[in-house]
């Protein structure tokens, strides 16, 4: 009786210690569900350690059958250590000679997504990687924010939002499109609710609000006309840019020159496109036409270190450094426009056209990604929306579920 209580604890202990590793490299049959697995997992109060540069920045947890069969049933690739494996792991990772480290995943963020009340999942692509990946958020508008409710979050995508209030500046070519007409109507309605007397003055409190967001901790993403929109219109907290067909007036002829670049959290001295007929809201963003042929757009990832550059690092994790470039209202950031704090992650060999940046301000961070969806590199208005599980193992959308894990992140070295 004593020999089977003994091996019943031995085999207790060796349970324990057993732990499942998420591999994260080309290996990967479903990168994209992989963060979804890992981010509920550390909802339900589990904790996970990231292994940075670890075979494409891996997961690795510890064994549960439960764990083991979410994996299966989610089509996720993983692997199982036993103690001495998971012992040779953590000191192969945390060697100094190798550009690795572990950063425990403690707990998941309370995630917000800015949209508009007409908003489908399929509009943005980071809704469509959170509604693949089965990442739990929040949808809060203009109201929710402006009402004190961002307290609530921890970590905020701005959806494309024009926060010039501009509606993206499609007047020239869709002011007489039904959707364009609701869109405007419905802005003008909620100014009105929230007592202001234009949409463009709405539109910069809503962006001030955000940035005490970040200054009081929180962590902001955004992709496409809300990297540079918002912005602009913090550096036009004090003077209307914006023309007659939008708000009703003409801008201040001396915009330009009144912009408080000091207000902003990543770009400078950039120059606006004041014509209003013109599909484009300043320099800061890259033409097509400078960006040429799409089979030769490719942006690259820079290399951090993982032990004394985790944040950067972290957000960079990808099974491959090189990855095909996407068009958007706003697809790219020019680098002389770029503020020196900020931390540049991707970009175009050879040129000056920035694809990925990262920042600090306050006690948050700021993350700006440009272009529209990953897999659709000419997204346009109507278009179908892209079906993820035709690209599970998309290495730009992994860089934008990247940016829902680091929050969760604390650097700890880990001890077996």
């Amino acid at each position: 009786m004593k020999l089977f209580a003994a091996i019943l604890l031995l085999n207790f202990i060796l349970i324990g210690q057993t732990k499942l590793l998420i591999n994260m490299d080309l290996k990967q049959t479903d990168h994209l569900k992989a963060y979804g697995i890992t981010f509920n997992y550390l909802e339900e109060g589990g904790k996970a350690d990231w292994l940075l540069n670890y075979k494409g920045g891996s997961f690795l947890f510890d064994y549960s059958d439960k764990l083991a069969n979410t994996c299966r049933i989610k089509g996720v690739a993983f692997t199982t250590l036993n103690q001495s494996q998971t012992v040779d792991l953590y000191a192969f990772v945390q060697s100094e000679d190798q550009n690795m480290d572990v950063v425990r995943l403690e707990k998941a963020p309370k995630i917000a997504v800015y949209v508009p009340p007409n908003f489908q999942p399929w509009d943005d692509a980071v809704t469509l990687a959170l509604e693949y990946a089965e990442v739990p958020y929040d949808k809060i508008w203009i109201d929710d924010i402006l009402g004190g409710k961002l307290s609530e979050y921890d970590w905020l995508h701005l959806h494309h939002e024009d926060f010039t209030g501009q509606y993206g500046k499609f007047y020239a070519s869709f002011r007489n499109a039904q959707w364009y007409i609701e869109r405007q109507n419905l802005y003008e309605t909620e100014a009105k609710k929230m007592g202001f007397k234009k949409v463009s003055e709405m539109e910069k409190a809503v962006a001030e609000t955000i940035k005490r967001f970040v200054g009081a901790g929180g962590f902001l993403f955004a992709m496409c006309s809300a990297t540079d929109t918002y912005d602009i219109a913090l550096a036009a907290h004090n003077v209307d840019i914006v023309d007659w067909m939008y708000d009703g007036d003409p801008p201040d002829p001396d915009a330009q020159k009144k912009l408080d670049f000091g207000n902003t959290l990543a770009f400078t001295n950039f120059k606006l496109e004041m014509n209003p007929y013109v599909y484009e809201f300043s320099n800061i963003d890259i033409s097509p036409q400078e960006i040429g042929p799409e089979k030769n757009d490719y942006f690259t990832l820079f290399d951090f270190s993982a032990k004394y550059d985790p944040v950067p690092t972290m957000l960079t994790q990808d099974h491959v450094n090189v990855i095909h470039g996407f068009m958007g209202q706003t697809t790219m950031f020019r680098e002389e426009l770029i503020k020196k704090s900020v931390v540049i992650l991707g970009k175009r060999e050879g040129t000056d056209q920035v694809k990925y940046i990262h920042g600090n301000y306050g006690r948050g961070t700021f993350t700006f990604y440009g272009g529209h969806d990953p897999e659709d590199y000419r997204h346009a208005v109507g278009d179908p929306p892209t079906d993820l599980s035709l690209h599970k193992n998309s290495p730009g959308y992994r860089l934008i579920l990247n940016n829902i894990l680091f929050p969760a992140a604390k650097k700890k070295k880990q001890k077996t």
